[in-house]
């Protein structure tokens, strides 16, 4: 049986529609970025963003229905981000879903943010399936997960302060490289030593699998203000380098050590931050070492996407797991 669903993520500075067919085939994923608008702040206007959305969502939505050569009356269902996010933002793309849902008749799938990374894994390596144990890592989470089934999920470690993405904007910002910060401090990493400062990595007796960078993101702003008082040179590649070491290093260490503790033979990587070459780099040494399977997605569903979501409603679908009228945004959800 062949089903369409129509999907869309507004859940930051992306609006994105797609149409997924059977889970794991995107017919279209169309994505308009906001991140020129944004540039001028450093960083994402929530307000800002959520008028840009208003804006795009129906152009968007029609561009991907057309490019997937589809009518309304095609669809099985649509499926929606309804949290974590922006609470302005996500609104706009949940009340666009409702109306598609009323207007057609067909049922509602509200899908988790995190979810549908996870997801966007299925759409690259068509043959994963659960279980394994996956790096979430994003601008506004990192989780290490054990993916039990295509629904089901338990939190093994997580972030306590910052995210991992949010750790590479910070940064970005205070050695002047502006936003987003990400590319822009890999890229300027590649240019320096990451033998030539380095920063701190946390470990927590309580929970091993547990991250913190706040600590790495303070280290280098004290690094730099001491450079600072003492009228020295400040070599930003190295910062770049020794700050991105530092995180790397964390990621894949911590996720490693979940991995071997849950006797998993696959490892995943999803988010933003999962394109990053350093950061894949670190993880095919040390899948290689230990004799695990390693997947991430292509670049372009590691950042926000509808695809992924299509791919993570398809999976609710089959569930029978439907929203009603009453869906809400939910800026702080839970996995």
């Amino acid at each position: 049986m062949e089903n369409l669903i129509l999907a869309i993520e507004s859940s930051c500075d992306e609006t994105s529609a797609a149409v997924v067919k059977n889970g794991r085939q995107v017919l279209s994923n169309i994505i308009s970025s906001q991140i020129d608008i944004h540039k001028k702040f450093g960083g994402v206007v929530p307000e800002v963003a959520s008028r840009n959305h208003v804006l795009n969502i129906s152009t968007v939505v029609a561009e991907a229905m057309e490019t997937a050569a589809v009518s309304y009356d095609d669809l099985s269902a649509v499926a929606v981000t309804y949290g974590p996010g922006l609470i302005g933002a996500l609104l706009v793309g949940v009340s666009y879903a409702k109306a598609v849902s009323a207007a057609k008749n067909i049922p509602l799938i509200a899908v988790n943010h995190i979810h549908g990374h996870i997801a966007a894994n299925y759409i690259t390596h068509p043959d994963l399936e659960p279980p394994f144990v996956c790096l979430v890592a994003s601008g506004g989470h990192s989780h290490i997960l054990h993916v039990k089934t295509y629904t089901e999920f338990e939190i093994l470690g997580r972030t306590r302060d910052d995210a991992a993405g949010e750790a590479f904007d910070k940064i970005a910002r205070v050695i002047g490289l502006g936003y987003p910060g990400g590319p822009k401090v890999e890229a300027l990493a590649k240019e320096g030593s990451i033998d030539a400062v380095t920063f701190p990595q946390v470990e927590f007796s309580d929970n091993p699998y547990d991250f913190s960078f706040s600590g790495v993101k303070t280290s280098v702003i004290n690094y730099l203000h001491t450079k600072e008082q003492k009228e020295e040179e400040v070599n930003r590649a190295d910062i770049a380098a020794g700050f991105q070491k530092a995180v790397v290093e964390a990621l894949t260490k911590h996720t490693l050590r979940a991995a071997e503790n849950m006797g998993a033979d696959k490892l995943v990587l999803a988010g933003g931050v999962s394109a990053n070459g350093a950061l894949r780099a670190s993880f095919e040494a040390a899948a290689r070492d230990k004799q695990l399977q390693l997947f991430y997605p292509q670049p372009v569903l590691c950042t926000d996407n509808a695809a992924m979501i299509g791919c993570a409603g398809f999976y609710k679908y089959k569930s029978n797991d439907f929203a009603d009228s009453s869906l809400n945004a939910v800026a702080n959800l839970k996995l």
